[in-house]
């Protein structure tokens, strides 16, 4: 995710990082005054309209169209930064998750017991990066982490991770309810917590296997490639070549509410917009290192 100072506003005007959508759509924005300028050139050099020309009335028309696709495309924005707000939020609550997680087993665990103490700091940090690595795959059942687990070797990485990694630690805490380490009350107290990580998980799963349906996304494309197409002709006549820099605003605009929109509406890539989710397992184990040492 890229950091930036909010308030250093020539800085973020006149530099172009990578995450700018400017450096992405240069070409198409020359293309698109390229475009504009033949246009311009015809109507205005070559062709002899009379005054009631319809191609002179198109401005009132693409007034219209301007409020139809900006309403579109803030319903789009939104909708995308909802589901990017929604996949920070599972995460903060996998973060308090498993900081509670965490401490609840220092209260119940006595300083001496170093085995199970070793195996929880290695455990619960173990589910957030197998999250990462799951929610980073091009599919989320399949082609996981293909290197053996750095503490927990005996991973299946043709199945779920998450879930295994969940279930190890079911199965330890049971075992340990069975040997009167912990006691049933305990057992209770710490399976919210369990049962919290696998509720993150789903969450995050429904995210990123639910795009914005295909249908509605091309429509916008379509709509703004007409819209552009088709601006030229009815203010050509009005702005000459003042209109290629305008155009080609206006496509800039457009297309880049649109790439931004497709850029968070899946936060768990590996786009600059997306979340940290590498570096927030890696707080996750710090926190949880410090809890449990």
């Amino acid at each position: 995710m890229v950091s930036y100072n909010t308030k250093a506003w020539l800085e973020n005007v006149f530099l172009v990082k990578q995450a700018d959508t400017f450096r992405v759509l240069l070409p198409l924005i020359g293309v698109v005054a390229l475009y504009t300028g033949i246009i311009v050139y015809i109507e205005t050099g070559w062709l002899t309209l009379p005054e009631n020309s319809s191609l002179k009335h198109l401005t009132a028309i693409h007034t219209l169209l301007g409020f139809v696709i900006s309403m579109l495309l803030v319903f789009r924005t939104n909708t995308a930064y909802d589901r990017w707000w929604e996949g920070r939020k599972q995460w903060g609550s996998l973060v308090n998750c498993s900081r509670n997680f965490a401490i609840k087993i220092n209260a119940f665990l006595p300083r001496s017991d170093s085995k199970n103490r070793h195996f929880f700091r290695n455990i619960i940090p173990s589910f957030a990066f197998a999250l990462q690595r799951h929610l980073h795959a091009e599919t989320t059942r399949l082609e996981l982490d293909l290197t053996p687990h750095p503490e927990i070797p005996d991973f299946d990485h043709t199945k779920h991770v998450p879930n295994q990694v969940a279930s190890l630690i079911a199965t330890k805490l049971n075992l340990m309810y069975k040997d009167n380490t912990i006691t049933g009350d305990q057992l209770i107290i710490i399976n919210a917590e369990l049962q919290t990580f696998l509720d993150v998980c789903g969450a995050c799963e429904r995210i990123k296997n639910t795009p914005i349906p295909y249908s509605y996304s091309v429509f916008i494309k379509k709509f703004i490639f007409l819209y552009i197409v088709t601006l030229p002709f009815g203010l050509a006549f009005t702005l000459h070549y003042l209109l290629v820099p305008v155009v080609a605003l206006v496509f800039y605009v457009l297309a880049s509410l649109e790439m931004i929109a497709e850029e968070i509406e899946d936060p768990f890539g590996f786009d600059p917009n997306d979340l940290p989710m590498v570096k927030m397992a890696q707080n996750i184990q710090k926190n949880i290192i410090d809890i449990l040492t």
